[in-house]
């Protein structure tokens, strides 16, 4: 498709702050209002590691799709450092438009971008890049994860999905494209990025071979709040 119709990540409808209560069932989040409880969708399908602490501020968006059983989606949870989307589902559209507003500056003069390209039968990647008539596979990773100050770390849990899009990515180097994973950390908190090599040393394997292979591996952290998510700057990645 081209390039010119922009996403904008701002949310359509002022977002609800709530208390967070509980996560179960990993897509269910009870939270408060007042003094009711409401049941959420939590889009997200990692561990949520250092966020789940009962009482954490947190914010919500309503539906207005009648078919949906879970009219509410949980969007943001502040654990105590910082304001963190954990909505997955967005963080392609958050990266879609920072590409297209020339935020990302790895990025510049796209001449095509394509959303979930299939790569193989088993494979889709989120984008694929036009630029300078090079083809790029990109395939974003949502960040959440800080365990020490000012550092965000990916991935939160064991993440069999991951190692294989590290993989297919280094595969896509051989047949002579360009190969980049951005790690979207959606939280204002960080200066820094790793690997979390103590929850997931596959994964952190995998990302050492396939960048000596030539997979490039980026990071940039966000602005978060009630009224909209965007790309703010660049993170270092550190070992």
């Amino acid at each position: 498709c081209n390039i010119f119709i922009i996403i904008h990540m701002i949310f359509k409808k002022k977002l609800i702050p709530v208390k967070f209560e509980k996560r179960y069932k990993r897509f269910f989040a009870d939270v408060k209002k007042n003094s009711k409880i409401l049941t959420a969708h939590c889009p997200n399908s990692g561990s949520m590691l250092g966020l789940l602490k009962k009482g954490n501020k947190s914010w919500i968006s309503k539906s207005d799709n009648i078919k949906r059983k879970l009219k509410y989606t949980l969007e943001i949870i502040n654990d105590g450092k910082s304001n963190v989307g954990v909505n997955t589902l967005i963080a392609n559209k958050i990266i879609e438009e920072a590409l297209l507003k020339g935020k990302i500056i790895e990025f510049k003069n796209i001449r095509k971008l394509k959303r979930e390209v299939v790569y193989s039968n088993d494979t889709r990647f989120d984008f694929e890049l036009k630029i300078n008539n090079r083809k790029v596979f990109l395939e974003v990773k949502n960040v959440t994860l800080s365990r020490e100050q000012g550092i965000a770390e990916f991935p939160d849990s064991i993440t069999s999905r991951g190692l294989k899009h590290i993989k297919k990515l280094g595969l896509s180097i051989k047949h002579g494209h360009d190969a980049v994973v951005i790690f979207l950390i959606q939280r204002e908190d960080c200066n820094f990025f790793k690997i979390a090599k103590d929850i997931d040393h596959k994964y952190y394997e995998a990302y050492n071979k396939n960048r000596k292979k030539g997979v490039k591996f980026i990071a940039y952290s966000c602005k978060v709040n009630s009224k909209k998510i965007e790309v703010e700057k660049k993170i270092k990645i550190i070992n």
